[in-house]
């Protein structure tokens, strides 16, 4: 059976890396969380001084750049790959609130865009890949056979990811991840380089009231359809 590109965005927090590592765990293919990598530059930058409440040496993070080195290492007991920075597991480290208040910030930086997407490209040359993010549809793999772009409202996505980071016993308010998921829509949607729009050939899924099988059943039903009419 031949395969194909499955490329996922969407807004923050509706679930885009749930259903795409369970997609890529159905089909046998590699998964890919382009936002994971991104996370894991702002995560390089806040340790190094690079990044903070009330500045942003861009110049800095850009000079350093090819001292970053990330990577997918998969933990067979978890059952997905987990993010290394430099070959140490940052996994847990890059999901906190605090990294996802500066990310944004992070991913409208061109040169780093440039240089993860010509990473995550290299990942799909092969096919058989589930990749999700941002731009995925739009810049990395325009020619994927099948897009999806998800999205929910801004209260559900932040009571989903409140709930996420209670689970991991974060200290944290709903209002401070609300207030954080609204300003990562509003920067995500107007940056100059490469922001969230929804692909022309995109089909779109508000998961608001889907349950995560519902969901899962919902794109594994349009990769089918995808895969039937590559036969």
């Amino acid at each position: 059976m031949s395969k194909i590109t499955i490329a996922i965005d969407g807004f923050s927090s509706t679930g885009k890396s749930t259903v795409a590592k369970q997609i890529a765990k159905h089909l046998g293919y590699v998964y890919v969380d382009s936002g994971a990598m991104y996370r894991a530059v702002t995560y390089y930058a806040m340790q190094n001084g690079l990044i903070g409440d009330n500045d942003f040496n861009k110049e800095a993070l850009i000079y350093q750049l090819p001292k970053i080195n990330i990577s997918f290492k998969f933990n067979e007991s978890l059952g997905f790959a987990e993010v290394y920075l430099n070959d140490e597991n940052i996994e847990k480290q890059i999901r906190t609130l605090e990294v996802s208040n500066f990310v944004s910030q992070v991913a409208t930086v061109s040169e780093v865009r440039e240089q993860l997407v010509k990473q995550q490209q290299k990942m799909g040359q092969d096919k058989g890949v589930v990749m999700d993010g941002r731009d995925i549809g739009t810049v990395v793999f325009p020619n994927a056979e099948l897009k999806i772009f998800m999205t929910a409202s801004a209260e559900t996505r932040a009571k989903r990811r409140y709930n996420e980071l209670i689970e991991r016993d974060d200290d944290v308010a709903y209002k401070d991840v609300l207030k954080n998921v609204q300003n990562r829509d509003y920067i995500d949607s107007n940056r100059e380089d490469s922001p969230l729009i929804k692909a022309d050939d995109a089909i779109e899924i508000d998961n608001s009231d889907l349950s995560l099988d519902e969901q899962f059943e919902k794109v594994l039903q349009l990769v089918r359809m995808t895969l039937e009419d590559k036969e």
